[in-house]
């Protein structure tokens, strides 16, 4: 196996309402996991210039990133895919889920608000998710430790 250099994403934390965004991390019906949207960073654009361009292909909303809240990575020991990814608290500026939106990628298909007593049902990455946005942040963790990618 050859090790890749890790690719650099960013994620957005988005609360309203007491429900959380999250969308699905694969196109195609290849997995019911789910992931909090954002995508990989291009170069020359800031972290959060990058997020607010990902959180809108991905769900036609508009945000205000705030302070980074997590780090997260993973990696494929088969391919030597890794990801390193900055997870930011962000704000609702604009916007509602609108299920004939479009990403541009077709990656995105599946955007929902999720309720704090509905994802223990649901499959989802990182499992920290609960603790960091809806329980004391002060015990949230900052950073998730290396996994294996999941599907």
């Amino acid at each position: 196996m050859t090790f890749k250099t890790p690719r650099l994403a960013v994620r957005g934390l988005i609360l309203h309402n007491n429900r959380l965004l999250m969308v699905n991390a694969y196109g195609g019906g290849l997995s019911d996991l789910l992931c909090l949207p954002g995508g990989g960073v291009e170069p020359g654009a800031s972290l959060p210039d990058n997020l607010i361009r990902e959180v809108h292909e991905e769900t036609g909303l508009t945000i205000a990133v705030g302070a980074p809240a997590l780090v997260d990575e993973f990696h494929d020991p088969d391919t030597g895919f890794h990801q390193v990814e900055i997870i930011f608290r962000c704000d609702l500026l604009r916007g509602q889920l609108d299920p004939a939106w479009q990403d541009p990628e077709t990656i995105v298909t599946d955007r929902r608000w999720v309720k704090q007593q509905d994802i223990a049902d649901l499959h989802f990455r990182p499992l920290s998710l609960p603790d960091l946005a809806w329980r004391n942040n002060q015990n949230a963790p900052t950073y998730d430790a290396l996994e294996t990618i999941v599907k």
